[in-house]
């Protein structure tokens, strides 16, 4: 990446942080224009498992106009859409129309627990109108998007501990409670029979979805029976009194991430395990905020708890979530850049998932216009086997960027 960034023209810098390295790398040639910061990640989910992928994870390989390889789509296949639209547009004119800035780190994965600090450290020199971020998707495979709205993350670890050691379940079976019957009986006990989730105060902060807001989403070409093929299920569970589409992206849910506890091997062996545990994670709506909604899980849970076990719970990830104004002159640039490389005009969603760095970008160095610009496609298969990203995008995604150069320079007035 720095090498690139520096083959290509820019002003390169690698700033080591308590993690991985930061890059930042710069092209800012005039004072009197507009600047635009452009983020990126270099790092990836885990490939695991590996046996499933049809070719290896980190060997890009070129199938039917995809790429395949781990972080195809998410962010290196995204993300060097730019660096191939800056190099572009500078071997065509000599310069960019616009000052750049780009940002690249190595721990979005993990929550980028280490990008406040450096954006706190190097705010003057972050400076920017607006920032574009290019870590999602469109709407479908021939619907560009820009998102304006992003859930918040709450996740958490339970331990439930029992005896001491595992215990032989015939000689003390009746009297030392499973820890792992009494995490299931905790996690059942996280959602009503209606599916809603039964936390006390969960809903408190949650606002309703605008009228305007339901109908500009029905108004999207969003296909149920295609979703429920590519998903493989019979029928989708949806909030009570909304439909697939709202509780897919503009609702508040709660999962159960993973579980684990006793024997799971082959055969038989007859224990009552020592601790069993979980991880649960919920996405969260505008006003909600990931520390108070942990502290509601923690105590209801605590609450719960029967005596005869013990019970630990970690906060170990949050994100806020983001609600954003379409109306700014900088995403409405971003609009008409997509429609020029996509050749379609781009609908405005809002997206299920969560990008923690985005409120960072917001607080700590006060960029209102973030443009969550999404290039890949939602059967990229991000975080799963054989991820892809389609050469079209691609393609598409570096004129798109390339017009977002442009329609930035006369958008915003310094």
């Amino acid at each position: 990446m720095l090498n690139h960034c520096k083959r290509i023209g820019l002003e390169v810098q690698l700033h080591d942080t308590a993690g991985h390295p930061v890059i930042t790398a710069f092209r800012c040639h005039h004072p009197s224009r507009p600047t635009l910061l452009i983020y990126g990640h270099y790092d990836v989910q885990p490939a695991e498992p590996e046996e499933d992928w049809n070719a290896l994870p980190f060997q890009p390989t070129v199938r039917d106009g995809f790429i395949y390889a781990r972080g195809a789509s998410d962010d290196k296949g995204q993300f060097f859409t730019y660096l191939k639209a800056l190099e572009v547009v500078l071997a065509a004119r000599g310069d960019l129309p616009i000052n750049v800035k780009l940002l690249v780190e190595g721990e979005e994965e993990i929550g980028s627990p280490h990008l406040g600090a450096f954006l706190n450290k190097h705010r003057e020199q972050l400076k920017a109108d607006a920032i574009a971020i290019s870590d999602g998707s469109q709407f479908s495979d021939t619907v560009p998007a820009i998102t304006y709205g992003l859930r918040g993350l709450a996740y958490l670890e339970l331990s439930v501990q029992g005896p001491r050691t595992d215990l032989h379940s015939g000689s003390f079976g009746g009297i030392a409670l499973n820890p792992i019957h009494a995490l299931v009986n905790l996690l059942d006990r996280l959602k009503n029979p209606d599916g809603t989730i039964a936390i006390p105060g969960f809903y408190d902060a949650v606002a309703p979805l605008e009228p305007w807001e339901r109908e500009a989403m029905k108004a999207l070409p969003f296909d149920e029976d295609k979703l429920k093929a590519y998903l493989g299920l019979p029928s989708l569970c949806v909030e009570p009194g909304y439909n697939a589409l709202e509780s897919k992206t503009a609702r508040p849910t709660l999962d159960v991430n993973g579980i684990w506890g006793g024997f799971s091997g082959e055969g038989a062996k007859t224990v009552i395990p020592a601790k069993a545990g979980a991880k649960v994670s919920m996405r969260l709506e505008p006003h909600q905020k990931p520390q108070e909604i942990a502290e509601l899980f923690t105590r209801y849970v605590k609450d719960l708890c029967p005596k005869e076990v013990r019970l630990e719970v970690k906060a170990l990830h949050g994100a806020e979530p983001v609600l954003m104004s379409r109306d700014l002159p900088q995403v409405q640039a971003a609009a008409r850049a997509i429609e020029t490389g996509f050749g379609v005009a781009p609908v405005f969603i809002r997206e299920g998932g969560s990008i923690p760095i985005v409120n960072l970008f917001k607080e700590l160095l006060g960029l209102k216009a973030i443009l969550l610009m999404g290039l890949g496609r939602p059967d990229d298969g991000a975080h799963a086997p054989n991820e892809r990203f389609a050469l079209r995008d691609f393609k598409n995604g570096i004129r798109s960027v390339a017009a977002l150069l442009f329609e930035m320079e006369t958008c915003c007035v310094r």
